[in-house]
């Protein structure tokens, strides 16, 4: 049986990816801030012998070590990191302020630093690493901020962590969502600036979901991924790469927006 750590698994994507991964026999320590959302982790995964939570805030100094030790002592083994935990809503770079920049980069970037530090020592062949970054670190992208220069700088590590382990059989790859309706997201989905960037802006006719994401991790961390190393595999519809406007788009009268 493979075991898989994932971060920020009590909702949204983490909690997605832990349920796909867990269907397809593999078993699943869930790592998040909120016990009750965990236990509802548990609850959606209903095989006791495929998951385990723990409620750790991932930025703590002892985090890594409790994380590996809770991994070790269920099933004796570590094969897939999938470094998911994140926040969003960050601001321009002249409206960030120190709080928010170390807020960012504590969260999305030294933690996932330092629990691969810890994992990949009982890493075997075939083990992976999965960054969960974002479209921000492949183009920018307007109020990215603190939020962009931590992604930006897990985009890089992981394609450290592919050069240095990948001899060992111990891949990393990226995962790069765009705007993906989870719960981070829900409260933006009526604003009509948020809608024209990202709906209006996206050749595909919805925004992503969480199975869209998921199923991507899954399939890294299967035998059809097991050649792809180094790579960041976006997940946006073509919002990124394309320069696709919607008929509306094209149609409508634009307006500044407000300062």
């Amino acid at each position: 049986m493979q075991v898989a750590i994932i971060t920020g698994a009590s909702s949204g994507i983490g909690f997605g990816t832990a349920v796909k991964l867990a269907e397809s026999g593999i078993a699943v320590l869930g790592v998040g801030r909120d016990a009750n959302k965990l236990a509802e982790l548990e609850k959606a995964i209903a095989k006791p012998e495929l998951i385990e939570t723990l409620a750790v805030d991932v930025t703590e100094d002892e985090a890594p070590q409790r994380i590996v030790k809770a991994a070790l002592a269920r099933w004796n083994r570590i094969d897939f990191l999938i470094n998911n935990a994140g926040a969003g809503s960050p601001k321009p770079l002249h409206e960030t302020d120190d709080a928010m920049l170390d807020g960012f980069l504590d969260l999305m970037l030294r933690a996932p630093f330092r629990l691969a530090r810890d994992v990949v020592p009982h890493m075997k062949p075939g083990s992976a690493i999965i960054n969960v970054t974002s479209t921000f670190a492949v183009i920018g992208g307007r109020r990215g901020g603190a939020y962009t220069a931590a992604k930006g700088g897990l985009n890089a590590l992981t394609s450290h962590i592919a050069c240095q382990y990948g001899a060992l059989g111990i891949r990393c790859n990226n995962v790069a969502p765009g705007v993906t309706v989870t719960p981070m997201v829900q409260g933006r989905l009526d604003d009509p600036l948020f809608k024209r960037i990202n709906v209006e802006m996206t050749p595909n006719t919805r925004l992503g979901e969480i199975e869209d994401v998921a199923s991507t991790i899954a399939f890294l961390c299967s035998k059809g991924g097991s050649f792809i190393n180094g790579q960041t595999i976006v997940v946006d519809g073509g919002w990124s790469s394309t320069k696709y406007l919607s008929e509306f788009a094209l149609t409508s009268t634009w307006t500044p927006a407000a300062k």
